[in-house]
Order: C-alpha cells, then structure tokens, then sequence
C-alpha cells in the first residue's frame, strides 16, 4: 500500500543486507524524465501500469538485492506472476488508518489526491490487500513499528524462508 514504508525499509534492509536497492517508481522517473504524478495527469492510469509492468518485468530478469514496488503493482495479473515467479515478497501491511497518518500531508501520489484521502485508502486497502497477500511470501506488519523494528521483522521474515539465490526481494 501507499505508505508503507517500502521506500525506507527496503533502504535500510538493503544496507544491513549488503544487498542493493532498487526503487521501481524512481526508475520509472527516471525513465519519464518527469514524476509520476505528472505522468498520470498526462498520460492516465493505464499508461502509466503499462511501463510500471514492464519495469517489474525487467527487474524480475535482471535485479538482485531489495525492490521496493509501487503500491499498485499488484493489480495486474501479469505483475502478480512475475512477483510468485521471480521475487520473495515482504507484504508491508498497515491499516488504513495508519496510512492516512503518514500520508495526509502527502502531494505526490495521484490516487490520493482527492477530498477524502482516508476513504481512498480505504478502498485501495478493501481491493488490493487480498492481492497482496496472493503474492506476499511473508506479511509483517509496520502499523505505528519504527523503520528499524519493521526491517527486523522482514529479517526474521526473510530468515524463516529465505530467497532463491539470486531473486530480488520487493517491498
């Protein structure tokens, strides 16, 4: 989800790992030559899950180390394939509630751009959390848990059925 603490975790996992991170939504910038916000006022949503694919597709071939993904990459079933086929997934899950305290300041992520960002996270949570949990070899939850407790808890996670040698781990 959105809020997570994907970015943060899987920097910091990355770190006491030894491993290298890589962020999909930095690559997509970097690839856009702008942020994805603007990339979704001016392309749309579906254009915008077209490059995220083929960038979860291009990792799934060639990244080792930590990968944090978008919040929406589970939505398609092709993204879902590639995340049971070539990752060991960390689902960081938060409620709602806890989202919306990190986020309500929040001005970068387009889905959340509306009158009633708690009820939009509400929704995201009611259709993705169930796709989340299809993919995620491990949940561990972050709630109110500080960057350092939810990296032990991946650890852990990671140490009771650790990766194929070689896969990413996405956040």
């Amino acid at each position: 989800m959105p809020g997570a603490g994907k970015s943060a975790v899987g920097k910091e996992l990355g770190r006491r790992l030894h491993l290298g991170f890589t962020d999909s939504d930095v690559l997509i910038e970097q690839r856009i030559g702008c942020s994805i916000r603007e990339y979704f006022e001016r392309e749309g949503e579906a254009a915008f899950r077209d490059l995220e694919e083929q960038v979860l597709a291009e990792l799934g071939r060639s990244a080792g180390g930590v990968v944090a993904t978008g919040g929406g990459i589970v939505i398609r079933p092709a993204n879902r394939d590639c995340l049971k086929g070539a990752f060991r997934v960390i689902y960081l899950h938060a409620s709602a509630e806890d989202l919306y305290r990190r986020l309500r300041h929040d001005t970068k992520r387009p889905l959340l751009q509306v009158s009633d960002p708690l009820g939009r996270l509400r929704e995201l949570y009611a259709a993705r959390d169930a796709l989340y949990r299809e993919v995620a070899h491990a949940v561990v939850e972050t709630g109110r848990a500080s960057v350092g407790a939810v990296v032990a808890g991946v650890q852990q996670a990671l140490e009771s059925a650790p990766p194929a040698e070689g896969a990413a781990t996405p956040l």
